[in-house]
């Protein structure tokens, strides 16, 4: 028994102690240098900063979207309540004020209470600081004692931070990098999003749901788990009484309100303009990247909460975005019927293979590694898909392929305004829907059918060719290219047009003529000189539109006519600021420089105005009642595939474009494919509805600049000339053959008569004589 003594047994518990506590300090020391994943260094926390949202404004005022990581938006500590303040420290640590980053009592109560005598409602031994270190530097995943390691970490960081930060400053960094559910983050978005407050006048009960979430974001959501919150709530205000912070009297009538919220989360997909932000966002990525900071480092669009300002009002991108939606979903119920019982794509496999190809489903499972055949096999699947449909959201089971035919049915749109002495871009609306459509048409390169021959008439007018001129309208057939031969697209010829009779009735035939006379090679340029940077391949048949541009370029190259000839840059932001309220770029005017002449700009400007007063946009005066001054123009692709207006006022500049995905689904006939019953019907609405708003009111009965006098006379000229009518050849008139008692009669009055008048001569005679 010797063996087992009491000092032996002493010595073996001193010897394992001391093994364990050289194991604790070794597995320490490994943390603390850096073995387990490297420790914040003391620089590098006094450095930290929370990442800020960057926020985009409208002209107007209104917040358009965030671009963020982590939706947050820092408050410094005097703009926190008191009360959030001491729900917090009541709740998650009662001792803040006495320890310096590690409560050792916390633990000790820990490791008695939830260890060994299971309580699971005693609390955790985490510190404010211990959180705050998690919520910076989030724990990693280890092979072997991964929530020790971090247990650890998180201890030393604590302490750190404990050694930089005053307790008002670890509470503020606190309250800024909290997780709050899904991607929001800190108590003042928590505030503004749950309740529609702010950290500093939110509620006290308001604040202890807040407060009570942090046990767990997702069971105690207020918006998910009502219930489950409000008994959290009433946990910690009554942790406020026990600490001192509330009295019992006002902790239990609190308890007994019923949960009220004020949701206010923005949702970037639903918000206004989201086509706009999402090139724009494309956009600021790279300016940040150009920018440095006082550190040296580049700008982060996601994190540096920079300010965004920009030309679009929230005003007139609304009735865009209605003037869309109103239009274009009537003209899908009317393609749907038109195309009852059949593919608008018909025997063309193509649109659906290439759109597979396309379709994010098929590229990832490409690459993959899938074949074909196996890729194929997965779009037979049925799968649970939400789908677009202009009722709303719908959810249904559908294979991939079926969902491909589906969405190639669809007809999108583009719209973009401008106003045209100062060139910001007041609305942008890339399509139909943003969650289900990311492709933007104002951006998209579609063939611009007849908006195209403005420029072909403006390059004529420039190299001197008369608007007064007549042009007949025949077909004709040129050999030198091709034995290009224009029709019209109403099928009729004859008679004779000016520039404004032939521009208003989209006369084929005579644009082409225009086109040869003036120079392709000039046309061309000058398309370039009003701001169109694409590619235009000289042949003739641009001058019916076959050249593929973009929306934002057409409707740009129209500013010139209503700018005098100047060529005013496109403006969409104009300023950007950092966190701090400095100044990063400002930009209130646009670039201009003289494409046109003043005059040749006039001329054209009354040319455009005779497609509305005369031409194949009259419906805008007919049907709509528009009333202010418009000029403009329609166009149509061949086979219908696109549709387009783009119309031009004193106030704004607009374009619409109208089309499939692919051009090979359209309308089949011209009555109901045409730009000015596709395109022109979402202008003339947005136009109507924005003209109602008491703030554009003065957009109704808006006029142009008078012209003078002497460009008035120049174009004084009838705008047609119908071909003379043909002679009819005349027939011969015999006489009839008279009855033989009627010329006796006759011959018998005619003796009578010569006698009667031989009598007086030989009267007269001897006068005569006398006379000479």
């Amino acid at each position: 028994m010797k063996f087992f003594s009491f000092r032996f047994i002493f010595k073996s518990i001193v010897a394992i102690v001391l093994l364990l506590a050289l194991c604790c300090a070794a597995f320490y020391f490994a943390i603390y240098t850096g073995a387990f994943g490297e420790i914040p260094s003391l620089p590098e926390l006094k450095g930290k900063r929370n990442s800020t949202a960057s926020e985009v404004y409208t002209a107007d005022g209104v917040l358009l979207t965030r671009y963020y990581i982590q939706d947050r938006t820092n408050i410094d500590y005097n703009d926190i309540s008191k009360d959030l303040i001491a729900a917090l420290i009541a709740t998650e640590d009662v001792r803040f004020y006495e320890h310096r980053g590690v409560d050792f009592r916390s633990l000790l109560r820990v490791f008695v209470k939830t260890l060994l005598l299971g309580d699971a409602d005693s609390g955790g031994g985490s510190t404010l600081s211990q959180q705050l270190a998690k919520n910076l530097y989030p724990r990693q995943q280890h092979r072997h004692f991964s929530t020790l390691i971090n247990k650890v970490r998180e201890m030393i960081v604590a302490n750190r931070l404990e050694s930089i930060y005053s307790k008002e400053e670890i509470l503020e960094l606190y309250m800024n990098t909290v997780p709050m559910g899904g991607n929001i983050f800190g108590m003042e978005r928590a505030a503004e999003v749950f309740f529609g407050s702010t950290a500093r006048s939110i509620r006290t009960e308001d604040a202890a749901v807040l407060v009570g979430m942090l046990k767990a974001n997702t069971t105690y959501n207020p918006i998910r788990n009502p219930g489950k919150a409000v008994e959290r709530r009433n946990f910690v205000l009554r942790q406020m009484t026990k600490n001192g912070h509330l009295p019992k009297s006002v902790s239990d009538s609190l308890q007994g309100l019923p949960l009220t919220l004020n949701v206010k989360k923005r949702q970037v997909t639903n918000s206004l303009a989201p086509y706009f932000t999402e090139q724009l966002r494309q956009e600021l990525v790279k300016w940040c990247a150009s920018q440095k900071k006082e550190d040296g480092q580049p700008y982060n669009l996601y994190t540096d909460g920079l300010k965004i300002y920009t030309t679009i009002d929230s005003r007139i991108q609304r009735q865009a975005e209605l003037a869309v939606k109103s239009q274009m979903s009537r003209l899908q119920r009317l393609f749907f019927q038109h195309w009852r019982g059949a593919n608008p794509w018909g025997s063309n496999t193509g649109v659906i293979s290439s759109a597979i190809r396309q379709s994010k489903r098929y590229k990832r499972l490409s690459a993959a590694g899938l074949s074909e055949s196996e890729i194929m096999k997965e779009f037979r699947k049925p799968v649970p898909m939400r789908v677009f449909t202009w009722s709303g959201t719908a959810k249904k089971t559908m294979t991939p392929l079926d969902s491909v035919r589906y969405y190639q049915r669809f007809l999108n749109t583009g719209l973009i305004s401008i106003a045209p002495g100062t060139g910001h871009i007041k609305a942008w609306v890339g399509g139909i829907n943003f969650d289900f459509f990311k492709y933007d048409h104002v951006l998209s390169k579609r063939q611009a059918g007849s908006t195209f021959k403005p420029i072909v008439y403006a390059a004529a007018i420039q190299k001197g060719i008369d608007p007064c001129r007549y042009f007949e309208n025949k077909r004709i057939t040129y050999p030198q290219y091709e034995n290009w031969s224009p029709q019209n697209s109403s099928g009729g010829y004859g008679g004779k047009y000016t520039m404004k009779g032939a521009l208003s009735h989209s006369v084929n035939t005579i644009s082409a003529q225009i086109i040869l006379r003036t120079g392709i090679r000039p046309t061309v340029a000058l398309a370039h000189r009003l701001g169109i940077e694409s590619d235009i391949p000289e042949v003739p048949s641009i001058a019916l539109g076959s050249a593929a541009l973009s929306l934002f370029e057409m409707v740009n190259a129209y500013t010139v006519f209503a700018n005098h000839g100047r060529l005013v840059k496109p403006l969409y932001i104009t300023s950007i600021t950092d966190s701090r309220n400095n100044v990063l770029l400002q930009q209130q005017s646009s670039v201009s420089r003289q494409a046109l002449s003043p005059q040749n700009a006039a001329i054209m400007l009354e040319l455009l105005k005779g497609v509305i007063d005369e031409g194949s946009a009259n419906d805008l005066r007919k049907k709509y009642g528009l009333g202010m001054e418009i000029a403009g123009k329609t166009g149509t692709t061949q086979n219908q595939a696109d549709g387009w207006f783009i119309g031009i006022t004193p106030d704004l500049i607009t374009g619409v474009w109208v089309g499939a995905e692919h051009p090979a689904v359209h309308f089949r006939t011209l009555e109901y494919g045409q730009g000015a019953r596709t395109a022109m019907p979402v202008w003339a609405n947005f136009m109507l509805n924005l003209g109602r708003q008491n703030a554009f009111s003065g957009y109704r009965f808006s006029r142009f600049d008078g012209i003078s006098q002497d460009l008035k006379a120049r174009l004084d000229c009838p705008s047609f000339i119908p071909d003379e009518p043909e002679a009819e050849p005349t027939e011969e008139v015999k006489p009839k053959k008279e009855s033989f008692f009627k010329r006796i009669f006759k011959k018998g009055l005619g003796i009578f008569k010569k006698k009667k008048k031989e009598e007086p001569a030989d009267e007269q005679t001897p006068k005569t004589e006398k006379k000479k």
